[in-house]
Order: structure tokens, then sequence, then C-alpha cells
């Protein structure tokens, strides 16, 4: 049963500007207690009406969980004074908020809200901030408007604070008129949700608004599954699943969708498939474009390929292959050409000798990458830069904040004569298109990548496509060069990917196996040989030393479980940057959620985020841009300015705030998915029963082939003759091949 209080907030303990979240110190007439839950724009001194229930956490006692609140605006000199200076309204301190209730009184409110000119009669008060104290004052307002209207439909405070940064004033009326629009445009809300508010405004099953957000919701969240299109009746099927209505409905909305250009029907090898229009479009342009650059008059190679080979191999020493030669004449006679293979099959001294001839030509040669990892390892392997592929479109956001765009496109393209892109079977669809939209016919497009890698996590099946349609020149390596054959971490990722187990724990190689039973077991191995044995045994593998946090990367299929990620980081981070440093002082923390964030920690950015500023400390530039995938260290936490600092590649440091936390992640241990195109000292994974949708044979590929000189797993020897049995490679709804080997039968 509901409980209903009114107080004071007296302290704050926590609080996410992000969701609103908050853990504070609720005082009322009669007690004091620790309140829990959302509360938007939070400030201590302000005053609410809360409703919820008494709580027991395990771990911090008895909590007052908030299910809906109020804010009362105070009534009294005492009490306005105090809310006007609590930092509720920006640029009010404590001396102006006394010398504004001194002059009006318990009118202020009225004043402000009504006569916000009568500022000025405050010492000390302009015009300029007369118009923000009261502009500040309406927005608040508004928002607590917003917030107690939609409570009544099962909207809370957080969901509000996101509606409301989309949609302003205007939020409760836009609800209203159509729910559904809220999955289109406001990031966390999903369909159901959606559906409930639809429901308690009063909106018919059956009504064409939620039929079709209904079948757009089905098709995107295939979409976030890899698939670009669905087969009509399979769309049909789960769509009336979802919404319980009869597929006839389905049909004439997906009709009425396709006619309003909302979605497109098409027909694919005799069967009737249904696409968001902008997968459509995608697809159709990528081959179009493929198309103009194959057959686009090039600029010429000063010089006879051949010739040019064997004076790269004269000066650098290294003879390629015939495999290598032909990747590399395939490559600079034609406009599109892919090369592919597998780890030790020397697809970096191809892109050395490419680089050479064509810079030798004077050809304007960009190198890029999906992910910033990626690209930060070619340039270390090729001694060439190299940048993410949105860096080289000059990906940046609207000014309105709104999402963004890239620099580059067919309006504005790209001025190089050559462009290489590694890593692409990370590649999907939308990203693909937009890359190729930036570069101009006689360009040459040279796609790199291992096409038996986990696919992109966005749509598309792009790289593999494009070989499938065999449309596009494609050189496959699959010769293993004798220095990479005395790696037993090459020569076991190329069994497995033939489907023949791993030869483990050969002599003075760098391929091991400890078998473990049990899950508590593998987990006590693993911290033991991130804290002790391996940095014992291998403490001179790197340069200057083996650092731990730094060179060791647990690798793992899952998020949860004992063995996921999540509590994988938790484990690590107690043994390997405990809480209290070597002379017993505790080290800076910072709350986040469920997330602890220790100075000292292994940290990743999740996300990109191209305005980010850093400072190298070597040679004190700056820039911007922290990327996906990016780990470095926590240095600095700040609680007095709401800031922690974090170093990446050892130079680059950026000041994040406390807001912009949910950014980072600990990477003690992260997802083999996450680990795409980043390659480490030291791989350790562990190897128990996973999902079988992710304990694949691609999978565990994908994971050994990140390690450079040590792969260490742990576990049961059964689950991992399991995983390479696995060659269950989640088939993708992709037109892109059929669509290349239309083009390439018309022509």
């Amino acid at each position: 049963m509901l409980e209903e209080y009114e107080g004071v907030i007296a302290e704050i303990i926590f609080h996410n500007d992000g969701n609103g979240y908050t853990v504070a110190v609720f005082e009322t007439e009669e007690a004091a207690f620790t309140v829990v839950g959302s509360l938007p724009a939070v400030s201590v001194g302000k005053s609410y009406r809360l409703q919820g229930q008494f709580t027991v956490n395990p771990r911090y006692g008895e909590q007052f969980a908030i299910s809906s609140f109020e804010e009362i605006m105070p009534s009294t000199k005492d009490g306005i004074r105090e809310f006007l200076s609590s930092g509720a309204l920006k640029g009010i301190g404590k001396k102006t908020a006394a010398a504004i209730v001194a002059t009006f009184g318990e009118e202020t409110f009225e004043i402000i809200e009504q006569n916000p000119e009568r500022l000025v009669e405050v010492p000390g008060i302009g015009v300029k901030t007369a118009q923000k104290i009261s502009d500040a004052f309406a927005d608040q307002r508004e928002f607590a408007r917003v917030v107690m209207e939609l409570q009544q439909y099962g909207i809370g405070a957080a969901q509000t604070l996101k509606l409301y940064n989309v949609y302003g004033a205007d939020t409760v009326e836009i609800i209203l008129e159509n729910p559904y629009t809220l999955i289109d445009n406001v990031y966390g809300v999903g369909f159901r949700k959606a559906d409930k508010i639809a429901e308690k405004i009063g909106i018919k099953k059956d009504d064409e608004f939620r039929i079709q957000s209904g079948i757009k919701f089905t098709l995107n969240w295939f979409a976030g599954e890899g698939n670009t299109f669905l087969p009509e009746s399979e769309l049909c099927e789960k769509t009336g699943e979802l919404l319980d209505l009869p597929r006839e409905l389905i049909e004439n909305n997906i009709e009425i969708m396709a006619f309003m250009g909302e979605l497109h029907i098409d027909l694919i090898e005799e069967q009737r498939v249904v696409y968001l229009r902008t997968f459509y479009e995608a697809e159709q342009n990528i081959c179009k474009i493929l198309r103009q650059l194959t057959n686009a008059t090039l600029k010429p190679i000063n010089g006879v390929i051949d010739s040019l080979i064997m004076r790269t191999e004269a000066a650098t020493g290294i003879a390629l292959s015939a495999q290598q030669k032909e990747a590399v004449t395939g490559s600079l006679s034609r406009g599109v050409s892919v090369i592919t293979g597998g780890p030790g099959t020397g697809k970096t001294t191809i892109i050395n000798t490419l680089i050479d001839i064509l810079e030798d030509s004077g050809f304007e040669t960009a190198i890029a990458a999906p992910t910033g990892r990626a690209a930060k390892r070619i340039t270390e392997t090729s001694g060439h830069y190299a940048s993410t592929i949105h860096r080289l479109l000059e990906y940046s956001f609207f000014e309105e904040g709104n999402g963004g765009g890239f620099g580059r496109n067919d309006d504005n393209p790209l001025e190089y004569d050559a462009v290489i892109v590694d890593e692409a079977s990370m590649i999907d669809l939308m990203l693909m298109n937009n890359l190729l939209k930036a570069i101009l016919p006689g360009t040459r497009l040279i796609i790199v990548g291992d096409d038996d890698q986990l696919p992109s996590v966005g749509a598309g099946n792009v790289l593999r496509d494009i070989i499938a349609s065999e449309y596009i020149h494609c050189t496959k390596l699959t010769e293993i060069f004798r220095q990479a054959r005395e790696s037993m971490i090459v020569v076991n990722a190329h069994r497995i990917n033939r489907g023949e187990y791993p030869d483990c724990n050969v002599n003075g190689k760098d391929f091991f196996m400890l078998h473990r039973r049990s899950e508590v077991d593998m987990l006590e191995t693993i911290k033991e040989l991130c804290t002790k044995r391996l940095p014992d045994y291998y403490s001179d593998i790197v340069p200057g030393g083996l650092k731990p946090a730094r060179d060791i990367q647990v690798l793992t299929p899952v998020r949860k479980g004992r063995l996921g990620c999540i509590n994988l980081n938790r484990e690590l981070q107690e043994v390997m940057n405990p809480a209290f440093a070597e002379d017993d002082n505790p080290k800076a923390e910072k709350q986040y959620g469920d997330k602890l964030f220790r100075e000292g920690d292994k940290v990743m950015q999740i996300r990109n985020n191209y305005e980010l500023k850093w400072r190298n400390h070597e040679d004190f530039s700056d820039g911007e841009g922290i990327f996906n995938g990016d780990i470095g260290v926590i240095v600095h936490i700040d609680h007095e300015y709401s800031e922690m600092t974090v170093v990446f590649d050892d130079v680059r440091y950026v000041t994040y705030n406390f807001s912009q936390l949910d950014e980072l992640e600990l990477a003690y241990a992260v997802t083999v998915h996450k680990s795409q195109g980043s390659e480490f000292p030291i791989v350790i994974m562990p190897i128990s029963w996973f999902p079988p949708v992710l304990a694949t044979r691609n999978l565990l590929y994908t994971g050994v082939t990140r390690g450079k000189h040590i792969v260490v797993l742990v576990g049961s020897e059964d689950k991992l003759c399991g995983m390479v049995d696995n060659n269950r490679i989640s088939y993708r709804y992709s037109g892109l091949a059929f669509r290349l080997k239309k083009f390439f039968e018309f022509e």
C-alpha cells in the first residue's frame, strides 16, 4: 500500500542527471529517512509530496521507494529564500536570493512569474539577469506540470525527463495525440511502453497508429538482430503476435505504409519481402555506387605493377607470395577490390605494399577502420595514419543536439585517389552506404577484412554479401607464413575455423587451456591468472614490462552471469585495483547507478563521442573524439567539481562530467563482440556453458584472434569442442548479395 509524506530534501547522496535517479535524505516534521527513485532537477531545500513505500535494501537498509512525486512551492520567506538559493534556478546564489526575498517577500514567486521586469528593483540584478531568472522559473514550473500530467498515464519522472528534453512544453499534447511517436523520437521508449500509454489514453487495439507502429517496431527489432528486411509472411506473423490482431489487418497496413513511402515491398528469389525504406535505399545505393566505382576510368599507376612490387620488396626486404602479389595487382588495377583472409596470411604486408606503391605514384590515400581501436592498430602495424570511418567522413552532431550527420557525402566527397578500409567485417549496411556516398568514381576502393569474423553489430552482412555476389574482385588469402606458423595462436585459429579442435598446451608455445569444471573454479583461476601467474611468468613480454590491467584482457561471450563481463569486472576490479592503495589510503571512487568507478580502473568508452576534448600530455596537442572501444585508465576523480579524468593510450587525457559516465564501463573484461578490431598482448577466455547462439565457432575464432602473444582458455574441454562443432552462423535476411548479382547479370 502506498504511503504519502510531505517534507524537504536535506541531503543528496547520489543523483544521475541523465535519468533523474536520486538517493537523498528526506526530512518531514516527524522524521528523516532515505528516499530512492526519480527526482529530476532535485536540489537541497526543495519541498515535495512523495508517494511510495518503504523497502529494505540488503546492503543499505530501509529506504522509501518513490513511485510518484509533486513538488511543493514554499510559501514562507525562509522557505522561498532557501528554494531560490538551492541551485534550482541558475544564476541565483545565496546573496541574490536573500536580496530578492528582502525586496518582494512572500510575493516573490508571483513577481518572478508574472512581473519579471520588476526584478531589476533588486540591487545587482539587471535586465538580462532578470529575464534569465524568469525563464528558468518558467521552465521548472512547466516541467513540473508535465510530470504531474503524465503520472496519471503511468509515465514516471525519469521517462518524463527524456520526453521533455525532446518535446519541451508540447510533451503532453504530442503524447495524447499519438503516443507511438515516442518510439521513433525518444531513446529508451519501446513499443510496449508506448502501447500501455495508448491503452490508458483510450486508443483502440485496431487503430492504424497502433498497427503501423507495431509493424515498424517489428522491423526495427529484427534490424537490431542484423536483418535488413523480413519476409512478408514472417512480418505479419510476428506483428500479429505482438498486437494480438488478425493477419489481414497487418497486411492492409503494410500496403498503406508502402504506398506512403515508409516501407518497400520487394521480391527476392520469388519471395515477397518488406524493408524499412532506409535499408532498401541503402542496398540499392551501395549496388549503384559499387558499379560506378568498378566501371570508372582510373588514374594510372606510375609504372608496371610487377616492377613496382619488386621495387617495394627490395626496399622492405619482404618477399610477397603469389597470393599477395595477386591481391596487390588486383587492387591497383580495379576500381573496387576485396582482400580477405585469417590471421598470419599477410594482410598487413599487402596494405603496406599498396600504400608504398600508391604514395610513389603521388596518390593521396586514406586508411580507415570502423572503430578507434582498429584504426590505432593499423597505424601501429603499418606506420601510416589510419582514422575511424566516422572521422574520415567528418561526422559531427547537429547544434540542436538531435543526432548528427556526415560532413563528407555525395555533395562534398572525399578528395582521395585511393581509400583502404580494414576490418571490413565490422561495417554494417548504413555505414557502408555513407562511406560509398563520399567516394567519387575514379577512386580506388580497397576493402580488407576477415569474413570468418563475427558480423557487424548493425544490420547487414556487407563483407560476406560483397564476396558472395562474385561481382567484386576478391583475393582469398589461405597461405599461413612461416613466422606465423610458429604461433599456436595462428595455427589454432585456422584449426578452429576449419572445424578442428585446437592443439593446446604445446611446450614453449603461446596457446594454453586450463581445465576447470565449475564456474566458481574458472572465476578464481581467471583472477589468479590476472594478478599473479601471468604477470610473474610473462613480465617482459611487452616493452617496458607487463602491466596486468593494460596488457591482460579477459574476453567473454556474455554480459550476464558469473562469467559475464559485468560480474567479471566487479570481481577483477577488487583484485586488480583494490579500494585501498599500498599506503593504506583509500582511492577516490564514484558510484554511478550500478557501476562503481575507482581511480586506477581500466575503462572502455562504449559509444562514439566526437565532441569529447582531449589533451596530449606528451606533445601538448589538443584534439576531439573518443570512440566506441577506446580503452583507458581513470587517473583522477574530483567530487568537488563532479569530474573524472581518464587517460587513453597513456598520453590523451579526457575529463568527463559525472553526468557523462554512462559512456564508460569497466574494461577488465569485455565481450568478444566489443573486442572486434582490437589486439591485446594476453587474452583470457572462460569456456563454459553459454547460450548456443553465442557459443559458436566464429565467436571462439574471433576471441582467439584478438591475442597477440598469449591466449589462455579456462574451462571445460567438452564445452570448447562444443563451440568448435557449433558452426551456427546466425542467418541474416540481407538483400545486398542478391542485388549485386542482379546488377552483374544485367551488365
